[in-house]
């Protein structure tokens, strides 16, 4: 990984808690993406949807708008093709796999009353009980998931 890829990193960081304390600030909300679309979705916030849905139009146009700067991908293989020093390679199982990983995290998310960012981000900062033994979990399940998938079937890198 080259300096590059982290100083973007670090500032993609320092962004995203700029935006989550803002958003406290401003409006005492959390910044918890599942929250905001779930509440945006299934509760049809009346008066509340102009902030949610600028926030969310925000995740989706950065990226965008960087590309279209000459950003690129940052760190993920593009087209397919595996390129030396990428971080994040082209997707190993497919578009089906893909879409039931997506389920079960939303699933995930609804069990564990929100997502990594919310719990990460703004729950940690807030010196949440419940944000701090999610973000645990989180953290253990991972380690568990990549040794299991390494050691035990023997896949990935």
């Amino acid at each position: 990984m080259d300096g590059m890829a982290s100083l973007q990193g670090l500032i993609g960081g320092i962004l995203i808690g700029l935006s989550a304390t803002w958003l406290m600030a401003t409006l005492g909300r959390i910044a918890g993406i599942s929250g905001i679309l779930g509440t945006l979705i299934t509760q049809r916030p009346r008066g509340d949807s102009a902030w949610r849905l600028a926030f969310l139009l925000g995740l989706i146009s950065g990226p965008v708008v960087l590309m279209m700067l000459g950003g690129g991908l940052g760190n993920v293989a593009g087209g397919g093709v595996d390129v030396t020093g990428e971080v994040i390679g082209a997707p190993a199982g497919g578009v089906p796999l893909m879409l039931a990983a997506g389920l079960l995290v939303g699933l995930g998310t609804g069990l564990g009353s929100g997502c990594t960012s919310g719990h990460g981000v703004c729950g940690l900062a807030r010196l949440s009980p419940r944000s701090l033994a999610a973000t645990v979990i989180f953290l253990v399940a991972a380690i568990v998931t990549v040794f299991v998938v390494r050691h035990v079937i023997g896949g990935g890198a």
